[in-house]
């Protein structure tokens, strides 16, 4: 496959946006082949893993996913034993999803290789592009830049 952007593409934010991702996905794949999970994984750890317990649906809501993946992704993870489900003591119909012991250690050093290849990945920007970047997607992922 070529590296260079066909000239009727080139301009198109979407096809720009899929490429680049389907890049970072496949340059992260083998950092997170060490831990036994991918980045959607490590993005569930990573909600989880960020402060009060959550419910299923309260983590699936964060993640902008709905109800039947996030029970696959929680089935999968607990599989790993990374993290554990049990019912809420306020709500008896919420399972709460925690991360297991291993499950935080699995969060903490796939995070720093994620991390990692993330840095390599916008390295061409240089430090400041590259912060500009990522706070130009945070303010349209956040829907913050739509009227």
């Amino acid at each position: 496959m070529s590296d260079a952007l066909p000239d009727a593409l080139a301009h198109r934010l979407g096809y720009l946006l899929k490429h680049a991702q389907q890049q970072l996905m496949q340059a992260a794949a083998p950092a997170m082949a060490p831990f036994g999970i991918d980045g959607r994984e490590l993005a569930v750890l990573a909600v989880l893993g960020a402060g009060a317990p959550l419910s299923q649906q309260e983590a699936a809501e964060q993640l902008g996913i709905d109800r039947t993946t996030m029970v696959a992704h929680v089935d999968a993870l607990e599989d790993k034993g990374l993290v554990e489900r049990h019912r809420s003591p306020r709500d008896r119909r919420k399972n709460i999803v925690e991360l297991t012991p291993a499950g935080q250690k699995c969060l903490r050093e796939a995070g720093q290789a994620r991390d990692e290849v993330e840095r390599d990945f916008l390295a061409p920007l240089g430090v400041a592009g590259a912060a500009e970047f990522v706070r130009a997607l945070q303010v349209l992922a956040s829907g913050s830049g739509r009227k």
